[in-house]
């Protein structure tokens, strides 16, 4: 069940109850009862109340495996900033479901071949839920996903926050609060009717595919490696799929880690010691049968894997 008037259960996340002028829009019902409201009041409690529907639906649809037409008029995010808002309401809802709390973080459209996929020209957050993750390696039942696919990426890991200060961060600062980095298979779900055609507000507030992960071991000691120039491949049964490179990723992977952590703060948000954070498929997506064995490697890295059965 997807329950809307809960707190939050994740620090940094947006509290799902809302008090403007003293009064408490999570007893706003309907957007009828907006009408007895001050103007700004009113207003902002339909969009409480359209952050709450959206989420609502998002999770309905998740956790039923059901397809997704797309968002009614009324609840629709309009941009962003709004797509934002309602991720983090259906984090909340998710987080008390069987997917587990957000643990770490997945970037899309970090690289020209994914723009070009998505038709979409700018990067897109999500969260990842702690119990789809899986270390080295998983086997996965392909029927729990509605059109399942993985993605090759440099995954990092943080050994420090990364709250907002005086300056944007960048690469370099970033680079600072880096722990580890590792290969890593993201499992991304098509569960939309048309992925195509899809508004591209929808698809963040809906966590921008993400179905969960595959991490290879951590590697501690990645300032000997050259982060720009790691060859990534992906192979199905054997046969190589897609090929890539790290550079590919806004320049460097941690410009993504940086853009991430620049979005965050933005949203009253931060990246945490002990998150992870998927920086962006260097390989178009490839979809994936039953009885796929797909294999996610990188230079210098290693390798995740994954069965569909």
């Amino acid at each position: 069940m997807c329950t809307l008037a809960v707190a939050a259960g994740h620090a940094g996340l947006a509290r799902s109850r809302l008090c403007v002028d003293g009064q408490d829009l999570a007893a706003t019902r309907n957007l009828k009862d907006c009408l007895i409201l001050a103007p700004d009041t009113a207003r902002k409690a339909m969009q409480f109340n359209a952050t709450q529907q959206a989420a609502q639906t998002l999770c309905e649809h998740r956790l039923g495996r059901t397809r997704f037409q797309g968002l009614p008029e009324t609840c629709r995010p309009a941009d962003e900033r709004a797509a934002y808002a309602v991720q983090a309401t259906l984090h909340t809802l998710l987080g008390r479901s069987r997917l587990g709390r957000v643990a770490g973080h997945k970037i899309g459209c970090t690289t020209k071949v994914m723009q070009r996929f998505l038709n979409i020209d700018s990067p897109c957050a999500g969260g990842v839920y702690a119990n789809t993750i899986h270390r080295n390696s998983a086997r996965l039942r392909h029927e729990e996903y509605l059109h399942v696919g993985v993605e090759c990426e440099v995954v990092v890991l943080l050994e420090a926050d990364l709250p907002s200060g005086e300056s944007p961060h960048t690469r370099q600062s970033v680079s600072q609060a880096v722990a580890a980095i590792a290969a890593g298979m993201e499992i991304v779900d098509d569960r939309y009717e048309n992925y195509k055609t899809m508004d591209t507000p929808t698809l963040i507030a809906d966590d921008f595919f993400d179905a969960g992960c595959v991490i290879d071991d951590w590697i501690s000691d990645w300032q000997r490696l050259d982060l720009v120039s790691l060859t990534g491949r992906t192979l199905i049964n054997g046969n190589e799929v897609g090929l890539g490179r790290s550079g590919d990723v806004m320049g460097h992977p941690f410009e993504a880690l940086a853009w991430l952590a620049n979005s965050l703060n933005r949203r009253g948000q931060f990246l945490r010691s002990g998150e992870f954070v998927f920086t962006g498929s260097v390989v178009e997506t490839r979809w994936v049968s039953p009885g796929d064995r797909v294999v996610i490697a990188i230079d210098s890295l290693g390798e995740a894997r994954a069965e569909f059965v």
